[in-house]
């Protein structure tokens, strides 16, 4: 794993957000964007990659790694958008190559079609939401059911606590758990930077419970959609033949981009990128 070059914090909505930077000051700029319950030095790996050849950012999303959590356990999408747009104010980035997985994905491409001018070229990991099924079946719920099923799920995420484990071999067991299928130094990686350590030496994830909610109030499907028609960079949708995500171009989702193309990479799940590390790097 390549350890940043340099570690910073940034101001957002009266958060303090940080982030890591690795590379040649001089070369073209990339910010990378992580998934929800991820932090921003789960990107190392690739980050070390993308340094020979660019100036890379990342930052731990609100409620994850060591940026601020919300007193309200509320985290829109648009918020974390709004956050990348100070990130980039902060870097003074007028126009850079831009990178997102999951949540990240999404955060990514929605903050390209509003700032289409800005971005150079953009990869979006399993970042598109929701499948047209998926969307359907949400649909077809009357909106008090939904609205119900959100202040329900609502009220037992804010009544969560972290989860305290013994200590750090304790944390990477679970990890090594969900994650069998890689390397033991990266379940390492993963685990170590992925906690807090408490006061009595317990450790606990670092990203808020919280935070695993969907918002009802964030913007339609339709608007979202707007967004993906505005982008002009030359964009990559890069999906996992065994993920839960549906493929772009065979669900309709391509369609509305002008300059987009899709892979998917054969045994590998929601995190390709980690999964199948060096066919995604080439």
């Amino acid at each position: 794993m390549t350890e940043p070059t340099r570690l910073g914090t940034f101001s957002s909505q009266r958060l303090t957000l940080s982030y890591a930077e690795w590379g040649d000051p001089a070369a073209p700029p990339l910010v990378l964007v992580h998934g929800g319950r991820d932090q921003k030095r789960s990107w190392d790996r690739v980050a070390g990659r993308l340094a020979r050849s660019y100036r890379v950012f990342a930052h731990d999303l609100r409620g994850h790694g060591q940026s601020d959590w919300v007193s309200d356990g509320d985290y829109g999408v648009m918020d974390h958008v709004y956050d990348l747009s100070s990130l980039v104010d902060h870097l003074g980035l007028d126009r850079f190559t831009l990178m997102g997985h999951s949540l990240g994905g999404n955060i990514t491409l929605r903050y390209t079609g509003l700032f289409p001018e800005k971005i150079e070229k953009l990869v979006a990991i399993e970042g598109l939401g929701p499948s047209p099924r998926m969307l359907e079946e949400r649909k077809a719920q009357p909106a008090t059911q939904r609205l119900r099923q959100w202040i329900e799920q609502r009220r037992l995420l804010s009544d969560r606590q972290p989860r305290v484990m013994e200590n750090l071999a304790a944390a990477q067991a679970r990890m090594q758990g969900a994650f069998s299928h890689l390397p033991e130094d990266l379940i390492h990686h993963l685990t170590k930077t992925g906690i807090k350590t408490n006061r009595d030496g317990t450790v606990t994830w670092a990203y808020d419970p919280a935070g695993m909610g969907r918002s009802p109030t964030d913007i339609p499907h339709a608007e979202f959609v707007h967004m993906w028609e505005q982008i002009t960079c030359p964009t990559w949708l890069v999906y996992g033949a065994t993920s839960w995500a549906s493929n772009p171009a065979e669900d309709g989702r391509l369609e509305p981009f002008q300059n987009a193309r899709v892979s998917v990479f054969v045994d590998a799940g929601h995190w390709l990128h980690l999964d199948q590390f060096e066919d995604f790097m080439r």
